[in-house]
């Protein structure tokens, strides 16, 4: 079975994100990168069913040369080999251009079934997936938390507001993982040591033939809002007389009740 595992590598989660003054991004300095979290499930049942079926898993990630240790780390998971497609002109590039690139790069190679994750910590659009299977013309299934594969027949479970949806399709389809599918495994040291000898292809936009013209853009970047301080309530030792504080307050300041 040929299996295609697309990742993206996003700040971690523990990373003190900063926005830039201009509001063109964020500082990337001194931040730590990792495998977005979702793509991790990805990579995993990529991995179950090489074990299972036997045959390739192919990584493949859009970004700048530090995405490497991305892929790198995909490849010590147990992955073959992988697919850098790094072009400054898709560095910022929108879901429909990255899915754009990366059903060039994955026309260029059998698959059976490919991997995204159901959406990435940083923009969190959930649309990659989508798109991809749209571009390559196979069916898509989203939310995946259970997958079932028979001969050509698939069977996904999702998760729908109070119960779960079932969802049959065929060969070759592209699968959004998400929480609930796996448990990704660490990378052994075997494993990392491996890695540095597995192949990575390195693709443009340009090698590709596509055009990494992005349909949207981001306008701003606007941190948060500060959050106040928090209030202690001492106005009265007893509890009765806290809790009549505390509805006070949040009748008159908080405006909740």
């Amino acid at each position: 079975m040929n299996i295609v595992a697309c990742v993206k590598q996003v700040p971690d989660t523990e990373a003190q994100i900063k926005v830039k003054a201009d509001g063109s991004g964020i500082e990337e300095g001194g931040i730590k990168w990792v495998m977005n979290p979702y793509d991790e499930y990805g990579v995993e049942e990529a991995l179950r069913l090489k074990e299972k079926f036997g045959g390739e898993v192919t990584v493949v990630c859009v970004g700048p040369a530090r995405t490497m240790e991305t892929i790198r780390t995909a490849l010590a998971m147990g992955a073959d080999k992988g697919i850098q497609i790094d072009d400054p002109a898709l560095y910022n590039a929108d879901a429909y251009a990255t899915a754009t690139a990366l059903a060039a790069a994955v026309k260029s190679a059998p698959y059976d079934i490919i991997f995204c994750g159901q959406r990435a910590i940083d923009d969190d659009s959930g649309q990659v997936g989508s798109i991809l299977a749209e571009l390559l013309g196979i069916p898509g299934v989203t939310f995946a938390t259970k997958l079932e594969i028979d001969g050509q027949k698939v069977k996904a479970v999702r998760p729908i507001e109070g119960a779960q949806l079932v969802i049959e399709t065929s060969l070759p389809c592209v699968i959004t993982a998400t929480k609930g599918l796996n448990e990704p495994r660490y990378a052994s040291l075997p494993g990392i040591m491996k890695a540095k000898k597995k192949p990575v292809d390195m693709k443009t936009a340009a090698a590709l033939g596509v055009a990494a013209e992005s349909k949207s853009k981001v306008a701003k970047f606007t941190p948060p809002p500060a959050r106040p301080p928090g209030k202690i309530i001492c106005a009265d030792d007893t509890p009765e007389g806290k809790a009549a504080e505390l509805a006070k307050l949040l009748r008159e300041e908080a405006k909740v009740i």
